[in-house]
């Protein structure tokens, strides 16, 4: 249990083994007295105090800190977009990398100082739903001396029967 619950529970229990002192129960049971306090205060009162625990902790996101920035990224994103090929998902796949996103910000003219490194751009592109891939160049396939050895081979002997599937198979049919 978190927060109010919590407090609510220390409360209660303060209230029935320890006759409602918060420095009993500190010593019997072991919780905060000023947690326990705030619980019999809210029991009492009926006004439950909200925690405030997130507005003051951590940091900001990057995309908070600078959405004009945030905002042209997502621009550029889309302009790379393309959906996933199964359609099974509402990702967008990009094929921009967040070095190349990086430079392009860098480019229309974002200071430095704006831009976070490339990780980060990366996991704010995949907070706003894009998936960032590689891009995969064709690449020729690799040309061995056999190869060459075998066609010439097969055009020197055009008489002899093709193999098809473990059948001899007569050239011209």
């Amino acid at each position: 249990m978190t927060g109010r619950a919590r407090r609510a529970f220390q409360a209660e229990m303060t209230r029935k083994d320890c006759h409602g002192s918060a420095r009993l129960a500190e010593t019997r049971v072991g919780w905060r007295r000023t947690a326990v306090e705030v619980g019999v205060a809210e029991q009492r009162t009926g006004i439950r105090g909200l925690g405030a625990h997130a507005a003051w902790s951590g940091r900001k996101r990057w995309e908070e800190k600078y959405p004009e920035a945030a905002r042209a990224l997502r621009e550029w994103a889309e302009a790379h977009a393309q959906q996933a090929p199964t359609f099974r998902t509402t990702l967008a796949y990009t094929r921009l990398t967040a070095k190349a996103a990086g430079e392009a910000l860098r480019a229309q003219g974002r200071a430095a100082s704006q831009l976070p490194s490339p990780s980060t751009m990366a996991e704010g592109l995949n907070r706003m739903g894009y998936r960032l891939r590689k891009v995969s160049k064709a690449k020729p396939q690799k040309k061995i001396p056999a190869t060459d050895a075998i066609f010439a081979n097969r055009k020197k002997r055009p008489g002899e029967p093709r193999h098809f599937r473990g059948q001899a198979v007569k050239q011209g049919l």
